[in-house]
């Protein structure tokens, strides 16, 4: 093997890296914040709405579930700008990982939301608390406590998903990387340290939600 690594072209291009890697943290923290809300959204619909509103969201559901990604990327990025929605490669890839986030969510907050017992609600509402608080401490908190784990998966799994975005030139960490191979054909190179900086973004998001949960969600339950 003569291959001779030479890493003088990443670490000339650490500017862009970075501001690639600040891009896939930005598409990643706020898509799930907002695949959060609508996640929760949809689950509430699912169990008190009406039929009407059921079907929409189970419809929702069910479409980008068994879709792939990168098909739901490029009906934002290219399809509906030909029936007038036009936005930059960004929002269309945020939208996108917040649609898709949203819909995975759904279920985990549902059967979180669903594993509340119904006397913890009927005692809520027997000390005269409004329903918004009723379903905020009663019911969204402790759900959210028994379906942290597998939110935070579902959310780092997003993260590392959010590479697709590159297809659309989203100036992301992962094309960035692709425009500097095809600069200076340092492949190995590159996408070496690529891996380095994905992995430090899970172990970084690990932590923080780690942190999360040790300050908000850390509470014993009351049997």
């Amino acid at each position: 093997m003569n291959y001779v690594f030479q890493f003088d072209p990443v670490l000339e291009a650490w500017p862009l890296l970075l501001k690639g890697t600040w891009v896939t943290i930005q598409l990643s923290a706020l898509s799930m914040f907002f695949g959060l809300i609508v996640a929760v959204i949809c689950a509430s619909i699912k169990i008190n709405g009406n039929a009407f509103l059921r079907f929409l969201v189970n419809a929702y559901i069910e479409v980008i579930r068994n879709t792939p990604f990168i098909i739901q990327l490029f009906v934002f990025f290219f399809a509906l700008p030909s029936v007038g929605v036009k936005w930059s490669a960004h929002t269309a890839a945020l939208v996108a990982m917040t649609v898709n986030l949203g819909a995975y969510a759904s279920e985990i907050v549902r059967a979180g939301i669903e594993s509340i017992p119904k006397g913890q609600v009927e005692a809520g509402r027997a000390l005269s608390l409004s329903g918004v608080e009723v379903f905020l401490h009663i019911i969204l908190r402790p759900a959210l406590k028994a379906i942290y784990p597998a939110l935070t998966s579902q959310f780092i799994y997003l993260m590392l998903a959010s590479s697709v975005v590159s297809v659309i030139s989203a100036d992301d960490l992962t094309s960035v990387a692709t425009g500097l191979q095809s600069l200076t054909f340092r492949s190995f190179e590159i996408y070496i340290t690529v891996t380095v900086i994905y992995l430090l973004l899970t172990l970084l998001f690990s932590g923080l939600f780690s942190i999360i949960y040790k300050y908000l969600l850390d509470y014993p339950d009351r049997k």
